[in-house]
C-alpha cells in the first residue's frame, strides 16, 4: 500500500479526533481519555510515513517485501480505527434521533437501538480502542527495523498543494504534429469512395501515442462529414473479450446519436433483446447509409466474431468505411480486422514535442519570458520519447510554476525516468502521481474500479469519494467544501492529462481516462482495491469490489473478503441479479460505506440492510421491479445519499424517513399520490432533492414549512403534479431548480410587492405547457441568477421586460418555444452574458441587425450574432 496514501488516512483520523463535535461526543460517553493515546500513536506513525514513502521507492526486493507488509499492517489497523470512530459517531447520531423524537423512537427501530445502553457501549468501545492501541504500539515499535526518521511535515514538499487552476490549457482541441497522418487516413477513406467491399483501416501504435486523438481528428474533419451521411463511434476497451452482443448494442446506440438517427433509446432496453432482435435493429439503422464507423481501442478480437459483426454492417451503402485503433501489443487485431495495410503511428518529432510541451506548461506567450525554463523543458521532452501523453502530462505538472527553477530541474533529473522496466509514458505518469496530495492519490486510485474505456459520471465518482471519506476534512461549511474539493480534484487530474473527453454539462462532468492512466491507477491501488473479473487475481485484503458484469455472482467467494467498504456495478444497464449474493453481502460486510445496486432486479431488499450502520451511499436507481423497501433502511443514520430514481414500481417510501438526519441527497420515484411531507420536512441536512416519474403525485410541500439547506430541487416527469410552491420561506438556500415535463403544473405568479428575495443561480424549465410568461418570483434572483434555459414550452408568448435587469446572467437559452412573440428591448445588453441562444421563432415578424461599435451593448468578449430574431417595439 502506498505510504503516502496511508499518511492521508492517518491525517484524516487525527483531524476527526481533534474536531470539537467529536471531542464533545467522546466526553459525554467517557471515551475522551481512552482516545488520547490513540491519537498520539497515530500521530507518531504518521510522522514516519513520509520517510517510509521515500524508502519504499529505493528498497531491494526482500526489504521492499518486508516494508510492504509493514505498510499493509498499518493500513489494516488504521482502517479498523476508522470503523471504531464511525461507531462512536453513529451512537451520537442515535442519541440525537431519540432526542428529536421526544425521547422515544418508532417501534420498528426500537429493537434495533435497544441492543446497547450507554454503559455497555462505553465498555465495548474502550475494549476496541485498547486493542487497536496495542496493535498500533507494536507497529510503531517496528520503526527501528527500517530506520525510519521523523520528517518535519511543515517542510515536506509533498504536502504543498498546487496553486489555483487556470483551465485555458486543459481544454485544448488543437492537435500538434498529426496533420500528415490525418491526410493519409482521409485519403484512404475518400480515394476509394465507392468500393464494393467494406474497407477496414487499422491505426496501430504504442499506447499513449495518440491513436484515439488521430481518429477523432479524422472523424470531425469537414471532408469526412461531406462524404459520409452517417458517422458512428464505438469504444471497445475490453481487455478480456470481444463481446459481439456488446459491440452490436454500442453500434446501435451510436447510430441513435448520429444526426440522422432516431431519438436515443435507453441502453438497458437493448440488453433485454436476443442477438436476432439486435441484428434486426442494426440492419434497420444502417441499411442504405454510407457510414464511417470508428471502432476504438480494440485489445483482442476473435476472427469468427468479427466476421459476424462485419457481415451485419455490410448492409450500408457503397463506400462505407471502418477505422480500427489498436496497440501494437495486439498485432493480431490489425491482421484479423484490417483490409488494407495498417497505418503505423510513430512518435512526435522533437520539434513537435517541444511545441506541445510549451502549450501545456505555459500560458500563451509567457514562454518568451522564461528561456531558461524552455531549455529545461527541451531536455525533459527528450526523456518523453515523442509520446504525446507523456509530454502533456509533464507539461501539465509544470504549468504556471515559473518561479521555481529547482522544481523543473527536479522533474528533469528525477530517478523515476531511470527505473528499470518503466517506459517514458509511465515515467511521466508516475512523476505526476508522485506530486499529488495524499487525498488526491486515494481518489485517483478508485478510478481503477471502473472498466477500461468507461465513460465516467462525476456524480458517481465523487459520491464514492465522499462515502469513503477520501476528500479533505472540511474546515468550514462541510458540504460546500467537499463539493469544491471533489471538483477541484477532477480539474487537477484534467490539467495533467489524466482525464480526457472532459464534458461539462452544467450540474456535473463526464470524462474518460486513457488505458495507460487506468493501468497506473490499477498499479497504485493493487494492495487495497479489486476490480473483480473472473480472470483477475483476487486479494484477500481488498476493500472495494467492482463487477463490470453480473455473471457468476452466485459463486463469488464473499466469505474470503473481510474488509470490503464498497460494492459497485459500474457498467450501464448491468446490475446485480443474485438474491443470495445480496443477502450475503448485507450480512457479512458490516463496514460497507458505498452500495450501488442500480439496474438491479430485486423485488424487495433484506431487512439486514438496516444493519449496515457505516453506509453512506445506497442506490437502487433504475430498479423497475422493486415494490417495497424495508423500514429498516431508516436505521442507516449515517446515510448521506439515497437514490431511488427510476424505481417505477415502488409503492411507498419506507416509514421513519425522518430518522435519516445525515441524508444530504434524496432521489425519489414512487407511485404515491402524496409524499410523507412530515418526514421529509425533518431532513435538516438535505441539500439535493430529485423527484421524477412520480406519475400519481398531485402536490408537494404543502405541509413543509422549510428545508433550510436545500440547494438543488429537480422535478421531472410528474404528469399529475399541479402545484409547486417556490418561495424564500420554503427554500431559503435554493440555488438550482429544474422542472421538466410536468403537464399540469402551474407556477404561482406572485405579485410585485411579494418578498421573493431568493438566491437561484441555475433555472431550467422544459416542456411546461402551462407556462405563459416567467413567474415574478424568479425576479427575486436578480443578483444571483447565472443560467436560465427554457425549452419546449409551447404556450410561452413573451419574456418579461425585467429579465433585462439580470446583471449576473451568463447563459440564456430559449429553444423550441414557437409562440414567443417578443423579447425584452435590452436583452442583448446583459453585462455578464456569455452565451445567448434563441431559436424556433417562425412567428417573429421582425429581424434586426444589432449595431456593433462603441455604442453597442455587446458583452465583453462575446461575439455579436449576425442576426437575431426579435421584436424591438
Amino acid at each position: 500500500m502506498d505510504a503516502f496514501v496511508l499518511f492521508g488516512l492517518a491525517e484524516s483520523l487525527i483531524t476527526k479526533l481533534a474536531s470539537r463535535a467529536f471531542e464533545e461526543a467522546c466526553q459525554v460517553r467517557d471515551l475522551y481519555v481512552d482516545l488520547q493515546q490513540f491519537t498520539q500513536t497515530i500521530s507518531y506513525i504518521k510522522s514516519v510515513l513520509l520517510d517510509a514513502d521515500q524508502k519504499q521507492k529505493k528498497q531491494t526486493f526482500y526489504d521492499g517485501f518486508e516494508l510492504k507488509n509493514w505498510l499493509w499492517l498499518v493500513g489494516v489497523v488504521l482502517s479498523d480505527a476508522e470503523n471504531v470512530l464511525d461507531e462512536i459517531e453513529f451512537q451520537n447520531l442515535r442519541k440525537k434521533v431519540i432526542k428529536d423524537n421526544g425521547g422515544r423512537i418508532l417501534t420498528k427501530v426500537d429493537h434495533f437501538f435497544s441492543y446497547s445502553n450507554p454503559l455497555a457501549f462505553r465498555f465495548r468501545m474502550a475494549r476496541k480502542i485498547k486493542e487497536i492501541n496495542k496493535r498500533l504500539d507494536k507497529i510503531a515499535a517496528d520503526r527501528n527495523k527500517f530506520g525510519f526518521q521523523i520528517i518535519d511535515i511543515r517542510n515536506d514538499t509533498h504536502l504543498a498543494h498546487r496553486g489555483e487552476m487556470t483551465y485555458s490549457r486543459v481544454i485544448n482541441s488543437e492537435v500538434i504534429g498529426r496533420e500528415h497522418d490525418k491526410k493519409k487516413i482521409i485519403d484512404l477513406l475518400i480515394q476509394h469512395g465507392n468500393d464494393e467491399n467494406l474497407s477496414v483501416i487499422p491505426i496501430v501504435g504504442l499506447g499513449g501515442l495518440g491513436k484515439t486523438t488521430l481518429a477523432k481528428f479524422v472523424f470531425n474533419d469537414e471532408k469526412i462529414s461531406r462524404n459520409f451521411s452517417f458517422k458512428m463511434w464505438v469504444c471497445v476497451a475490453d481487455f478480456y473479450s470481444f463481446d459481439i452482443k456488446e459491440i452490436i448494442i454500442k453500434i446501435i446506440n451510436s447510430a441513435n446519436d448520429s444526426p440522422k438517427g432516431d431519438a436515443p433509446t435507453y441502453q438497458q432496453n437493448y440488453r433485454d433483446l436476443d442477438i436476432e432482435q439486435l441484428q434486426n435493429h442494426l440492419i434497420n439503422k444502417l441499411n442504405g447509409q454510407k457510414f464511417l464507423l470508428i471502432v476504438d481501442d480494440v485489445w483482442v478480437v476473435d476472427r469468427v466474431k468479427w466476421i459476424q459483426v462485419r457481415d451485419l454492417i455490410q448492409v450500408g451503402a457503397l463506400g462505407s468505411k471502418i477505422i480500427v485503433t489498436s496497440t501494437t501489443r495486439n498485432n493480431s487485431v490489425a491482421s484479423v480486422m484490417g483490409t488494407v495495410s495498417p497505418h503505423i503511428l510513430e512518435g512526435l518529432s522533437r520539434e513537435d514535442s517541444l511545441s506541445l510541451f510549451v502549450k501545456w506548461a505555459f500560458k500563451e506567450g509567457v514562454e518568451r519570458r522564461y528561456p531558461q525554463l524552455v531549455n529545461i523543458g527541451r531536455e525533459i521532452v527528450k526523456k518523453c520519447g515523442g509520446h504525446p501523453l507523456a509530454v502533456r502530462t509533464v507539461g501539465g505538472l509544470l504549468f504556471s510554476k515559473y518561479d521555481s527553477v529547482g522544481f523543473w530541474e527536479n522533474v528533469r533529473d528525477n530517478e523515476i525516468w531511470n527505473l528499470p522496466g518503466t517506459d517514458e509514458i509511465l515515467s511521466a505518469l508516475k512523476l505526476s502521481y508522485a506530486q499529488m496530495p495524499s487525498d488526491m492519490k486515494k481518489c485517483f486510485a478508485t478510478l481503477s474500479l471502473y472498466p477500461r474505456g468507461h465513460t465516467f459520471d462525476s456524480f458517481h465518482v465523487t459520491s464514492l469519494w465522499r462515502a469513503l471519506g477520501l476528500l479533505p476534512a472540511p474546515n468550514g461549511n462541510q458540504n460546500q467544501t467537499l463539493k469544491y474539493s471533489a471538483n477541484h480534484y477532477l480539474y487537477e487530474l484534467l490539467s495533467i492529462s489524466f482525464l480526457q473527453d472532459f464534458v461539462d454539462y452544467g450540474i456535473g462532468f463526464a470524462f474518460k481516462i486513457d488505458d495507460l492512466v487506468h493501468e497506473l491507477a490499477s498499479s497504485v491501488a493493487r494492495d487495497c482495491l479489486l476490480a473483480y473479473h473472473p480472470n483477475h487475481f483476487m486479494l484477500d485484503n481488498a476493500q472495494h469490489l467492482s463487477f463490470p458484469e453480473n455473471l457468476l455472482l452466485d459463486v463469488f467467494p464473499i466469505e474470503k473478503f473481510k474488509y470490503v467498504k464498497s460494492i459497485l456495478f459500474p457498467t450501464a444497464g448491468v446490475g446485480p441479479i443474485s438474491r443470495d449474493f445480496l443477502n450475503a453481502c448485507t450480512s457479512i460486510y458490516k463496514h460497507l460505506r458505498f452500495l450501488d445496486l442500480s439496474d438491479s432486479t430485486y423485488e424487495t431488499l433484506p431487512r439486514s440492510i438496516g444493519n449496515l450502520k457505516h453506509l453512506r451511499y445506497l442506490s437502487l436507481e433504475n430498479n423497475r421491479n422493486i415494490k417495497k423497501l424495508p423500514d429498516s433502511i431508516c436505521n442507516l443514520l449515517m446515510l448521506e445519499m439515497l437514490i431511488l430514481s427510476g424505481c417505477t414500481e415502488l409503492e411507498t417510501l419506507p416509514k421513519g424517513l425522518k430518522n435519516l438526519i445525515s441524508l444530504q441527497q434524496l432521489e425519489i420515484t414512487t407511485k404515491q399520490c402524496v409524499l410523507p411531507e412530515d418526514e421529509i420536512a425533518n431532513l435538516s441536512s438535505l441539500q439535493t432533492l430529485r423527484i421524477e416519474f412520480c406519475c400519481n403525485l398531485e402536490s408537494m410541500f404543502g405541509g413543509i414549512k422549510k428545508l433550510p439547506v436545500l440547494r438543488v430541487l429537480c422535478v421531472s416527469n410528474c404528469r399529475s403534479l399541479k402545484t409547486l410552491p417556490l418561495d424564500i420561506e420554503h427554500f431559503p438556500a435554493l440555488e438550482t431548480l429544474l422542472v421538466d415535463n410536468c403537464d399540469l403544473l402551474e407556477f404561482p405568479e406572485g405579485h410585485e410587492d411579494q418578498n421573493t428575495s431568493m438566491r437561484l443561480k441555475v433555472v431550467t424549465i422544459v416542456s411546461l405547457d402551462q407556462l405563459v410568461t416567467l413567474p415574478l418570483w424568479l425576479r427575486g434572483s436578480v443578483n444571483t441568477l447565472q443560467y436560465l434555459s427554457i425549452s419546449s414550452c409551447n404556450n410561452l408568448v413573451a419574456l418579461p421586460q425585467w429579465l433585462s435587469g439580470m446583471n449576473y446572467l451568463k447563459t440564456l437559452c430559449i429553444t423550441g418555444c414557437p409562440n414567443v412573440m417578443s423579447l425584452p428591448n435590452d436583452i442583448h445588453c446583459l453585462p455578464s452574458l456569455e452565451r445567448f441562444e434563441i431559436d424556433g421563432y417562425p412567428e417573429l415578424h421582425r429581424k434586426s441587425q444589432l449595431e456593433v461599435g462603441e455604442s453597442s451593448c455587446t458583452p465583453n468578449g462575446i461575439d455579436e450574432p449576425d442576426e437575431i430574431e426579435e421584436d424591438l417595439e
